[in-house]
């Protein structure tokens, strides 16, 4: 029980950290509106601001410190050609098909691991639950590293693009944190509740030959059988003697 509440405690952070993620850009209100996967200065590039911010939702200006996303719509890809419009920075499919991907699959990670968050309540008392819960963890922690490892790979290439091509960035640290955050949590929730279903106690459901239990937890009653044996060996014992006597 302890290993499945400790799991608990890790996917609910997980599932935090997640939605975090995803209402950076989506909600005008602090503290999401500071989170952000890249930032980058854009000016001179179409009709780009002067300094762009890319989240789920939009690629958004900066007013204050704080993102200012018009327009927001899900699965906003990362393709600094098309957000702008313009073919004098770089971009193409490769960027757009990782960025769109991530959308898809931080939200079945997701799904997942609200999944195991409830399973993992029937973990507490079972070790069929916790089996269950880490196979179903195993399967947002899977969907959530993908999501990570693209999001890796699209803005950490695109701000050296963007360096590349005399324009300072920097990646967000808020989004990138709570995203490997979120991988971490949902690995050791999946270690936990493997662990907790392998060591966690058996039922008996068979009886040993002296002071065993029953399938319900019962002591084996032993009364009838000495009671049994206290009628048979005065028998035996008659005839025995008659025996002799014959």
């Amino acid at each position: 029980p302890a290993l499945a509440f400790v799991s608990l405690i890790l996917i609910a952070g997980a599932i935090l950290l997640i939605l975090l993620t995803l209402l950076g850009g989506a909600i005008d209100k602090n503290p999401t509106n500071k989170f952000y996967f890249l930032e980058a200065d854009t000016s001179g590039i179409g009709n780009a601001a002067p300094l762009s911010r890319w989240t789920f939702w939009s690629s958004c200006s900066v007013v204050d410190g704080h993102n200012t996303c018009p327009g927001v719509h899900p699965a906003y890809p990362f393709d600094p050609k098309r957000n702008f419009g313009t073919d004098t920075i770089f971009g193409g499919a490769k960027y757009y098909l990782e960025s769109r991907f991530m959308f898809a699959f931080v939200l079945i990670g997701l799904f997942f691991a609200v999944c195991a968050l409830f399973l993992g309540l029937i973990a507490i008392v079972s070790r069929i639950g916790s089996f269950l819960s880490s196979a179903t963890c195993s399967v947002a922690l899977f969907f959530q590293t993908l999501t990570a490892a693209l999001m890796t790979a699209a803005y950490v290439e695109g701000r050296n693009a963007f360096r590349s091509a005399g324009h300072t960035a920097t990646l967000g640290r808020y989004n990138f944190g709570f995203m490997w955050a979120a991988v971490a949590c949902l690995f050791l929730a999946t270690l936990m509740f493997c662990v907790g279903g392998v060591t966690g106690k058996k039922d008996k459901t068979y009886t040993t030959r002296t002071g065993g239990r029953s399938f319900f937890g019962r002591k084996k009653s032993t009364r009838s059988t000495r009671d049994r044996g206290s009628f048979i060996d005065p028998e035996r014992q008659r005839r025995m003697e008659k025996e002799d006597d014959d």
